[in-house]
């Protein structure tokens, strides 16, 4: 129960900080192009928190404009608002279309403004959300981004890795011809290629020389296209370089097999069946070939011998049947020599700052297509709950676990918020554009349409990520 708080206040804050920046974009440039808004909600619905701000100094109406008459309506401010659902948020400008506009405010009125002012004022959300991203990476690169060093640990020979002759203590410096000075960048790079067909180059440096170097080409074809949960790494056999980690039990799963067996955290499972546990890779190994099956387990408790008898439950993983338990492994420090700390002067860190906020958002492009032509499986979509898990675990992570999160989550809102789609940012930039090629705005009655099919569109897309989380759970 407390670990789902976590994740709705870890959602909350993670999506409050998203959808803030993203409507100042729009609201500071509608300021800049003198268009008056009325309210700047975060969230929807009823509003929890309401301030009026002080009646802004806008530019007065031009000399010589038709507009002279004077209203007895009074100008407000701009009415800040949080309301109760937390899933987006919106920027309310004065506009003919939604309402009627005092003669001496229609110079006020977004739909007044030039095409280009427009275009502007709409396209200020998602570009202040990769300005967010590259402020974070900006701030993780220039502080440093420590990352597991892509050391390779024993290779399965009848793996794709392993006939393709990658050995341990290989490191992988790049894939495709891209630098990879971290695993997560490695599992960035392969990830990039599902549902490709062809072949994934990797640069591997032999164990104990700076420049000897081997290049090793794995075919792929309609590569993990079908997955619903991709993990390209483990596809291909590569394994990396880990300390031996032991059998201890760092946590348990509530109304899990483990907890109802009587494990507890710091638990050091050292026999089980009789059979000597020799480490956490040949625990869960064990656990795996015995779904429902009993078996006796010794373990080591504050230092004291005990016996328990476990049953794993049977569960289904990948098309095959495996044991269960619902415990997970205590955290370790992984050795120096295999972390890798990567940092920059801060007066040069947004140069890769702006690099990987460049290569996220085109993987978020591709990603986006693959899933339209089908290269991609759509269960890989995600909605408000996996969202709100990750955020909580990268938050107990630390602060640049959060931030580098927050990035990232930034650029798919951007990238998403550009699609062409009406009621998204890009379906308005879509009308826009025409208008500028066509002479004229879009006839309403076909925008009316749009913003139906957009809606449909949307909801459906929603509906599906949430039965995805769903079935996740």
């Amino acid at each position: 129960m407390i670990e789902v708080i976590q994740s709705i206040l870890a959602l909350i804050v993670t999506l409050s900080i998203l959808v803030t920046i993203h409507e100042f974009g729009h609201y500071w440039v509608a300021r800049m192009c003198n268009v008056h808004v009325l309210r700047f909600s975060v969230g929807f619905g009823r509003p929890l928190y309401s301030k009026i701000g002080p009646v802004p100094k806008h530019v007065p109406v031009p000399e010589g404009s038709h507009v002279q008459t004077r209203s007895n309506e009074p100008m407000t401010g701009t009415e800040f608002v949080i309301a109760l659902i937390p899933l987006g948020g919106y920027v309310k400008m004065l506009d003919e279309r939604e309402g009627f506009v005092p003669d001496d405010q229609l110079h006020l009125a977004f739909n007044r403004k030039t095409v280009w002012q427009r275009i502007a004022i709409v396209a200020a959300g998602p570009i202040a959300n990769f300005l967010l991203a590259i402020v974070a990476y900006w701030v993780l690169f220039t502080v440093g981004v420590t990352g597991v060093v892509p050391l390779l640990g024993e290779i399965d020979p009848d793996s794709r890795a392993g006939q393709a002759g990658i050995k341990a203590g290989q490191e992988i410096v790049a894939v495709d011809g891209e630098p990879t000075e971290t695993w997560s960048e490695v599992n960035l790079r392969l990830f990039e290629r599902i549902g490709e067909t062809g072949n994934i180059m990797l640069t591997l440096r032999e164990p104990g020389s700076y420049d000897a170097r081997t290049e090793v080409a794995i075919p792929v074809e309609d590569w993990m296209s079908g997955e619903e949960e991709p993990y390209p790494v483990g596809e291909l056999g590569l394994a990396l370089k880990y300390p031996e980690i032991p059998a201890r039990i760092g946590s348990v799963l509530a109304d899990g097999r483990a907890q109802a067996a009587g494990f507890k955290a710091g638990d050091e499972v050292i026999a089980a069946d009789g059979e000597k546990i020799v480490d956490w890779v040949d625990w869960v190994g064990f656990i795996k070939q015995r779904p429902e099956v009993s078996f006796s387990v010794e373990l080591i408790r504050e230092g004291n011998p005990l016996s328990l008898v476990l049953t794993p439950a049977r569960i289904e993983r990948d098309g095959e049947m495996i044991g269960y338990i619902g415990a997970a492994r205590e955290a370790i420090e992984l050795p120096p020599e295999m972390q890798r700390e990567v940092s920059y002067p801060f007066y040069t860190a947004w140069i890769p700052a702006l690099a990987k906020t460049w290569d996220v958002t085109l993987f978020t492009l591709t990603s986006i297509k693959k899933m339209i032509v089908g290269a991609i499986s759509p269960k890989n979509l995600s909605g408000p709950i996996t969202i709100a898990k990750v955020a909580n675990a990268t938050a107990q992570s630390g602060i640049a676990s959060f931030i580098g999160f927050i990035a990232l989550l930034s650029i798919s809102l951007g990238v998403l918020n550009l699609l062409p789609i009406p009621v998204l940012d890009g379906g308005h930039l879509l009308y826009y554009f025409l208008e500028l090629i066509g002479g004229k705005p879009v006839p309403e009655r076909i925008q009316v349409w749009g913003l139906q099919v957009g809606m449909f569109m949307i909801f459906g897309i929603m509906l599906l990520a949430i039965y995805n989380d769903l079935t996740r759970l």
